[in-house]
């Protein structure tokens, strides 16, 4: 594992450099990793409805939900999935979709592997700044 440093507007971040291998062996588990930020997101999303009043009548000096607790249950279980996929040094970028991206180290200048659940292995690439919209295919040069 190498790391590189993005400098970014006064600040320095440390960024896990993936190689083609590394990332593609934290496919398995990125999928169930995501597999449980979109099962937690979506039981947000349910009880949104809900929580969005019991907020609405909380500034009224009510407020108050049932769901309160079970909300606060899935918000944490939502924010750890998410963390340990950060964790990990891959970037969340869509959490919709599971779409994440692998700095990659490319000629002396980082680069993203681009991944999302729904695709086989890891098989598109793009630069920092064009996003999912620019993703090319990987060519043997990324072996």
């Amino acid at each position: 594992m190498e790391s590189s440093s993005i400098h970014g507007d006064d600040e320095i971040e440390e960024v896990r450099v993936f190689t083609l291998g590394e990332a593609r062996s934290l496919v398995p588990r990125l999928r169930k990793l995501l597999a449980r930020v979109t099962k937690e997101r979506e039981a947000l999303l349910d009880m949104r409805v809900e929580i969005d009043l019991a907020r609405e009548k909380a500034s009224e000096g009510g407020g108050g939900s049932p769901l309160g607790p079970t909300y606060l249950a899935h918000l944490i279980a939502f924010s750890e999935a998410v963390q340990e996929v950060e964790y990990l040094g891959v970037h969340v970028k869509d959490l919709r979709t599971g779409l994440v991206d692998f700095p990659y180290d490319r000629d002396g200048r980082i680069v993203y592997l681009c991944w999302k659940p729904d695709e086989d292995e890891i098989a598109w690439w793009h630069e920092t700044d064009s996003g999912f919209a620019g993703r090319q295919p990987l060519t043997d040069e990324f072996e």
